[in-house]
């Protein structure tokens, strides 16, 4: 097996596992060939990544890095694409969540491979869109 072949390997979804976000990219999302824009894949990873943070943050989180982005596999229209995203970090006012992406090919024979892996930071932010202190584990939320 070549380390190319090892990027097109047929995997499963992860065990135990439910994802943050599923999605099935549609002929508007491609290029006239049928592959999904990496910007278009970007912003659902964007949008699969933030749930995590703003269960974690309690409230209104904003993107301020994108700390890594792989696309390991093209995506095409008609994918069904799930978006496991975990947090990995909690700093003062930060969260990092590192996403991981399957596309569950809708062919014949369907097929698992991983298409993209990203990890990315988001602030808490206040009302006032300014950074505020993520909430400890063990704070209620106010009444």
């Amino acid at each position: 097996m070549t380390a190319n072949d090892a990027s097109h390997q047929i995997v499963s979804l992860p065990a135990g596992k439910m994802p943050e976000l599923r999605v099935i990219p549609m002929p508007a999302d491609a290029n006239m060939y049928g592959d999904v824009f990496g910007g278009w894949i970007m912003a659902q990873v964007d949008l699969a990544g933030s749930i995590p943070a703003l269960r974690r943050a309690r409230g209104r989180v904003a993107t301020i890095a994108v700390n890594s982005f792989v696309f390991k596999n093209p995506v095409f229209v008609g994918d069904l694409l799930n978006f496991y995203a975990e947090v990995i970090r909690v700093g003062r006012t930060s969260i990092t969540v590192e996403v991981e992406v399957y596309a569950q090919r809708m062919t014949d024979a369907e097929q698992t491979v991983k298409v993209t892996e990203a990890t990315l930071t988001y602030v808490a932010t206040d009302e006032n869109r300014q950074p505020r202190m993520v909430p400890a584990l063990h704070d209620t939320p106010a009444a």
